[in-house]
């Protein structure tokens, strides 16, 4: 059936100007750009559970003010491959695959929650690679840290371990519950409580596939909610204190289900000295969805100052 039929509209939303695909060691990753296949080069991450198209209002932002906007669905989401394991360091991997098609020269990377985390750990481990850092909603909060000696760190993982690969076995014939636009799009607004429904319902028609049975996130259901393999979120808070390249993180203040919960004071003591945290008032988790053009115009004020102090070409 086509998956366009029924296809809904949104104010400001605007498809990709291009879509392609990356091989990262054998899994097809799906990238998309917005604006100018020439403009200069921006990688922009998407949450756990999300995919690329939810950039849809955000991204032509980005690309209106002269920036080539690459995002991807990261593997097991949208319409990249689906994978028989998930784990942070192929996450990553499939990060600099991309980052590998796009430009050799350091480039500025944006992310949302567990996107904030990857690039943020990208800056910190390929620091010649990264000439800008936003992270968006996605600092895990050091209370939820187990404090725990070292000796029972690998007791953690080694249940970590267990617990995923007990799960991943349980759910290898799972199959998504079909439904309608307004089925899929309820379901979500459970997570995102404070996006309006009519953002929830372009989203199902950009984000799922229609069969005869209905129509099913592109979402690989093995997935689970709270980590993607045996990683835990907190990890990425202690990563900020290597990120060299200029970095600034925005915060949500509204608390809500699927977020971290993170405040300034938790991060206070974390923040590189290249760095600046910001909240953004009257916002929840998704920022950049409920305050598109305060979270862009904050975006491009920070890479605008990059690009003043020589960090960005």
């Amino acid at each position: 059936m086509d998956d366009n039929s029924e296809h809904r509209g949104y104010p400001g939303a605007s498809a990709p100007a291009r879509s392609r695909q990356v091989d990262a060691s054998g899994v097809r990753i799906a990238v998309h750009e917005w604006g100018a296949e020439d403009a200069p080069p921006l990688l922009l991450a998407h949450g756990g559970f999300d995919f690329a198209r939810t950039y849809d209002v955000f991204a032509p932002l980005l690309a209106d003010a002269g920036w080539r906007v690459v995002s991807w669905d990261q593997r097991g989401h949208g319409d990249s491959d689906r994978a028989a394991l998930y784990q942070w360091e192929a996450d990553m991997r499939d990060a600099v695959a991309v980052l590998d098609s796009v430009s050799s020269a350091p480039v500025p990377l944006v992310g949302h929650s567990k996107g904030g985390s990857l690039t943020t750990h990208m800056a910190a481990g390929l620091p010649h690679r990264v000439s800008a850092v936003v992270n968006i909603d996605g600092i895990p909060s050091r209370r939820a840290m187990p404090d725990v000696q070292d000796r029972d760190r690998t007791k953690l993982l080694a249940t970590d371990l267990a617990a995923w690969l007990d799960h991943r076995h349980d759910m290898v014939d799972a199959v998504r519950k079909p439904g309608t636009i307004e089925d899929l799009a309820r379901r979500r607004g459970r997570m995102n409580p404070r996006l309006p429904v009519e953002w929830l319902e372009y989203l199902v028609t950009v984000g799922a596939s229609r069969s005869d049975d209905g129509w099913r996130w592109k979402i690989d259901p093995t997935l689970r909610m709270g980590g993607f393999g045996p990683w835990r979120p907190e990890w990425s808070l202690q990563r900020l204190a290597d990120v060299s390249a200029p970095f600034l993180a925005l915060l949500g203040t509204e608390q809500e289900l699927m977020g971290f919960g993170t405040t300034l004071d938790d991060v206070r003591g974390f923040v590189p000295p290249n760095g600046r945290v910001e909240e953004v008032d009257g916002a929840g988790h998704f920022v950049h969805i409920e305050q598109p053009d305060v979270v862009a115009a904050l975006v491009l004020e920070h890479l605008a100052d990059s690009v003043a102090k020589g960090r960005v070409a």
